[in-house]
Formats: C-alpha cells, sequence, structure tokens
C-alpha cells in the first residue's frame, strides 16, 4: 500500500495484477488513489502501508542542483561562440525557469562567469577556463558510452514485440538512455547493420536489422552468473527463502524491503513460491503467452527489471514507462504492478513526476555502478566544490552491467 499526506493503498496478491476487480479512484493532493468499495463481504480488512525509502526520495533532491548546472552548460556549448546572453536566456528556458538559472550562475561561479555589462557589450555568461577544460573531456567519455549505447538500443528493440520501437518514444528517454541529442543523425546512420528507419502506418520507426542471441541476457541474469548462481550446483539445491525475501535460485529477484517492513510467515511464503517460479525470458516475444498464467506475470516483472537497467540512473518516470505499454504488452494497471513489487522497485513522487527507481542499483542514495558519462558529469559538478553526487563502485566502461 501507498501512503503519503494521508492516503494509501495496499499490496495486491503478487500473481493476480492483472486481474482483480475494478477498483474506483479518488484524488487526493496531487495524486489518484484507490478508494474503499464495500462489497457483499464487507468493508475490507485495513490496509497495510507502503514504506516510503527516505533515502531514494533524497537521491531526486540530490539531482536537483546538478541537472540545472549541467543543462545550463549544454545550452551555453550549444551557442555559436559558446557563450550566451543574459536576455536570451528566458527565451531557453522560459520565464520561470530562468530565475533558477540566474540563481544558479550566481551561486557557482568557479564554473560561470558573467561578463560585459556596457552598453555595446551586454551582459553574457560562459563556462570559466576550468570549467571548459572539463566540458571538452566530455567526447572522450562519448567515445566510451558508444558502444554502451549501441548494445542497450538493440536489446530494447529485442524486446519489443515486433523489434520496432517508434522513434519519437525512444527521444523521449534519449537523456535517460545517455543517448547524444543528434543520434538519429550521428549514431544511427553509422551502424546499418544493426537499425534502420522505417515508416509504418504514418509513423517512424526504428527497425532491429538482425536478431544476436549474445544480447538475449538480461541485467538479472548477468548479476547471478558474477555470484556464481547460474554456473554452480547452488541452482539444483533446494534453498529456503530468507526472512529478507532473498533466494539463490536461477529465477529469483534481488529483493530489498523498505525499512520497517515486516513480512509474516504467509506473506514469505507466497514470496518463495513466486521466486522460485520459472517464467520465460523478456527477450521471447510476449505474444507467444497469455497473461492470465503467472509465469508470463512474473516475465513482466522481468521486462520491467530490464527496462530499467538500460537506463544510465536506472530509473525512469513512471509516465515513460507506461509510454511503452504497446511495445512490451506492459499490464494496464502498471501502476499497482509496481507497488505490489514494493521490494524490486520503488515509486517516489519527490519532484514534478512520479519516478521509478531499480533498487538494487542503488546503495542509499548512491547509484552503485556508474557510465563513462554519468562519471564525466560528476567531475564537472565537483567543480561548484560539491563532492561526488553519488559516491559510487566504478567500473570499466567493459565491465558495466548495462
Amino acid at each position: 500500500m501507498y501512503r503519503r499526506s494521508g492516503f494509501s493503498f495496499s499490496y495486491p496478491p503478487l500473481d493476480s495484477y492483472a486481474l482483480s476487480s475494478p477498483i474506483l479512484f479518488q484524488k487526493s493532493g496531487s495524486m489518484w488513489v484507490p478508494k474503499k468499495q464495500k462489497s457483499s463481504g464487507g468493508w475490507r480488512p485495513k490496509k497495510k502501508i507502503y514504506h516510503r525509502d527516505h533515502e531514494l526520495d533524497r537521491a531526486i533532491d540530490l539531482q536537483k542542483k546538478p541537472s540545472l548546472i549541467l543543462e545550463l552548460k549544454s545550452i551555453i556549448q550549444s551557442q555559436k561562440h559558446q557563450s550566451l546572453l543574459l536576455r536570451d536566456l528566458e527565451k531557453e528556458v522560459g520565464f520561470v525557469q530562468k530565475w533558477n538559472f540566474m540563481s544558479v550562475i550566481e551561486k557557482y561561479p568557479t564554473v560561470f562567469h558573467v561578463g560585459g555589462g556596457s552598453d555595446r557589450n551586454p551582459p553574457f555568461v560562459t563556462l570559466t577556463e576550468k570549467a571548459k577544460k572539463i566540458s571538452n573531456e566530455e567526447a572522450d567519455a562519448r567515445v566510451l558510452m558508444e558502444p554502451i549505447l549501441v548494445k542497450n538500443l538493440r536489446k530494447l528493440l529485442m524486446m519489443s514485440v515486433d523489434c520496432r520501437i517508434p522513434l519519437e518514444k525512444i527521444e523521449s528517454i534519449e537523456s535517460e538512455l545517455g543517448l547524444p541529442q543528434d543520434f538519429k543523425k550521428t549514431l544511427i546512420p553509422k551502424y546499418p547493420e544493426f537499425f534502420s528507419v522505417k515508416d509504418f502506418n504514418g509513423k517512424v520507426y526504428l527497425h532491429l536489422e538482425n536478431w544476436d542471441s549474445s544480447l538475449a541476457f538480461t541485467a538479472r541474469e548477468e548479476r547471478l552468473v558474477c555470484e556464481g548462481v547460474l554456473n554452480s550446483s547452488v541452482a539444483r539445491k533446494k534453498v529456503r527463502i530468507t526472512k529478507d525475501g532473498n533466494y539463490t535460485g536461477p529465477f529469483g529477484f534481488k529483493i530489498c524491503f523498505p525499512a520497517g517492513f515486516r513480512p509474516n510467515m504467509r506473506y514469505l511464503e507466497e514470496l518463495q513460491r513466486w521466486q522460485r517460479m520459472e517464467f520465460p525470458s523478456p527477450y521471447l516475444n510476449a505474444r507467444r503467452y497469455e497473461l492470465a498464467d503467472p509465469k508470463a506475470r512474473k516475465r513482466v516483472v522481468a521486462v520491467l527489471h530490464e527496462l530499467l537497467s538500460l537506463t544510465m540512473e536506472k530509473r525512469m518516470t513512471s509516465a515513460q514507462l507506461d509510454a511503452f505499454h504497446s511495445e512490451y504488452l506492459l499490464p494496464h494497471r502498471l501502476l499497482l504492478c509496481l507497488i505490489k513489487y514494493h521490494g524490486i522497485f520503488y515509486i517516489t513522487n519527490k519532484g514534478a513526476r512520479s519516478t521509478v527507481f531499480l533498487k538494487e542499483a542503488y546503495d542509499g542514495s548512491n547509484l552503485i555502478y556508474k557510465c563513462p558519462l554519468l562519471l564525466h558529469n560528476d567531475r564537472f559538478i565537483a567543480l561548484t566544490g560539491r563532492r561526488e553526487i553519488n559516491s559510487c563502485t566504478v567500473k570499466p566502461s567493459s565491465q558495466i552491467v548495462t
């Protein structure tokens, strides 16, 4: 159950999110939440609390200022002379946001330099010499990112039911994936053996040209290989699930229950059956399975897990996830599905939009593994005098789990 500002909703059973009875909704605060219904059996039992993860909520807050700084850096770099007239800032970001950027410019003189101010030379903002030096290293980070991006784009297309996705939907998550803004012109044409852009029913789609079975391997399976689960006799043993919900087996997901959540024995037994249940790979066509099958419903969880794993920060907004409903045959009640598996996913309403986190990718509010582009961004933000946004375990780019 999810609770914020005095409202809540319950965890549905682990294996029945797609076939539950209709739910009425009422407006509370800034969200639509399930409303209690009276049935022939009387009022429903007392609902449980959806515990908040304050560290993941904090991760959103920690990103606000860095996001403004990086956005302003990109705007300045996009200008012809690598400088922006302050009078033109409103044209770039709008009247309201302009004041947030002006505050950033004033607060961080180590990053942004303001010059001019006379009648002949109106005030402008540019990067300081130190900021320019680090910013120029972004090209090296982009070079390291390219094979990762190509691999992730191929995996996104391989998971879709027709091995194609509308180009506008990929553009809507380009920053989450780490794609450059001009990826349609600079990245896609470089790999005609992997991608093609075609019109279909009046829409422009990115198509997969060749299937590669070596890529049909999920981040969850990569973790199990690293832990020795898939390559040992552990997978064949009957291992009892622990009180934290985790299970050492080939079909288990890593569970991270929130602080304060105390599952009872009945819940753990149900979770144990679910963790041991076999399910089809997310890279198999979803049309081959009926959603009423519990194994197919568990497969949907694996699809969501893999989608989040392919992003740089292992998180997406709920609206971005829902936009891919038809490509991955996601459940209509996606929010209820995510809430049900609250040990795997976490939904926060911090910020302007609700965000879905992959919990295992974080240690508190810190992202555990970072790609080359995020490491570069951290170096740039360090110019503000702020330590790294997230402390992280650095892996070589060739070993990053994507």
